[in-house]
């Protein structure tokens, strides 16, 4: 199982991260949220391990500019978190057409009475869907969705999991017997502040989850 933190920022808690080695580190391209990596600069990204995937979170935006911070960053992944429709997935895969094409997720809110069939319209556009509770902000509430859910997903398509997240689920997903799940997604139960990771906490729920002796 993959490992992704997501909503990072600062430099110093963005190299402490780093050392844990996590499979993606998301950076969110959206404004109005409190974790907006506006202050980020592209130098810090290129000096992180090449082993950790480099993941831009965008909110419906216009695929020109998703391409442009994308290769401002050196982006390895994009998640889309927004309303983009499957045509505006393809549409920005297009654009890398001659360059190293990144990862392409597509994030859905998931809450009572989703319909998992829309995800069908985009099992060609992307590559993984993430899983979110379903909020107005587009995702990093701190809540998690009814996880029983995930049985009315039919398809084949390998998804993270995301959404109020915290160490006290972290027993129950290590048993968890879905096949299609791929990684799962850490953020805001796991936040000092907005952007600031508590690594402690990360450290010992990484070990957990990769079965590592947990350091003291």
């Amino acid at each position: 199982m993959k490992i992704k933190i997501c909503g990072m920022r600062e430099a110093g808690n963005i190299s402490e991260l780093a050392e844990l080695a996590p499979d993606y580190m998301g950076f969110i391209f959206y404004k109005p949220s409190p974790r907006f990596a506006g202050t980020l600069l592209p130098d810090l990204l290129s000096r992180l391990p090449v082993a950790i995937k480099k993941t831009g979170v965008f909110v419906d935006c216009r695929p020109e500019e998703v391409l442009e911070i994308s290769l401002q960053f050196g982006l390895d992944a994009i998640q889309l978190h927004g309303s983009e429709s499957p045509g505006q997935c393809f549409e920005i895969t297009a654009l890398f057409a001659d360059r190293p094409r990144p990862e392409m997720i597509k994030a859905f809110g998931v809450g009572p009475g989703f319909d998992f069939s829309i995800t069908e319209d985009y099992r060609d556009a992307v590559g993984y869907f993430l899983f979110d509770t379903r909020t107005p902000g587009h995702g990093g509430s701190g809540k998690t969705f009814d996880w029983r859910l995930l049985e009315n997903y039919k398809g084949d398509k390998p998804f993270f999991l995301s959404g109020g997240i915290g160490p006290e689920h972290i027993d129950e997903l290590r048993k968890f017997n879905d096949s299609r799940l791929y990684a799962l997604d850490l953020n805001s139960r796991f936040e000092l502040a907005p952007a600031l990771k508590d690594i402690a906490g990360l450290t010992t729920t990484i070990n957990t989850l990769r079965g590592n002796a947990i350091n003291q």
